[in-house]
């Protein structure tokens, strides 16, 4: 890219005539004071604050419009994650266990404490997740309990 650029610069007080002749990928060729400099740069990439805007397809018909169905085999039920890294103490329920909310269904040790692990919601115990004495990180699930 070629350009032909005069600048007049006061820099402590001392006055400079810049002219930038030429700007080629990473080097520009700067004249300062009737001398000629090779100068290399870097290019500094601008990002656009502008948000990308994205839109769902229109669909014109039902019959375009793509289906939503759950899975057959999918689980209704909620999975409940341990609140704390720990080791599991001792299970109060067994699968197939009916369960009220506010039950207990396991005891879990952690941070040398013993804490109840209840049952958010009425249902069944649909599978146990781990055993007496495993070791659990928190989030791990524990238990899942179905409708």
């Amino acid at each position: 890219m070629d350009s032909n650029r005069k600048f007049s610069m006061k820099i402590h007080g001392n006055d400079y005539a810049v002219e930038i002749r030429k700007i080629d990928e990473g080097i520009a060729s700067v004249e300062v004071n009737g001398t000629v400099y090779e100068v290399e740069y870097e290019a500094e990439r601008r990002v656009s604050k502008t948000p990308t805007l994205t839109r769902k397809p229109v669909y014109h018909t039902e019959t375009e419009r793509p289906r939503k169905t759950s899975k057959p085999d999918a689980s209704k039920g909620k999975s409940i994650k341990a609140p704390l890294p720990g080791v599991i103490l001792e299970l109060k329920v067994k699968e197939g266990d009916s369960v009220k909310a506010g039950d207990v269904l396991m005891v879990m040790e952690a941070m040398k404490m013993e804490n109840n692990i209840s049952s958010p919601m009425d249902g069944t115990v649909a599978s146990l997740k781990v055993a007496k004495g495993d070791n659990v990180l928190e989030g791990d699930p524990l238990i899942e309990i179905g409708g």
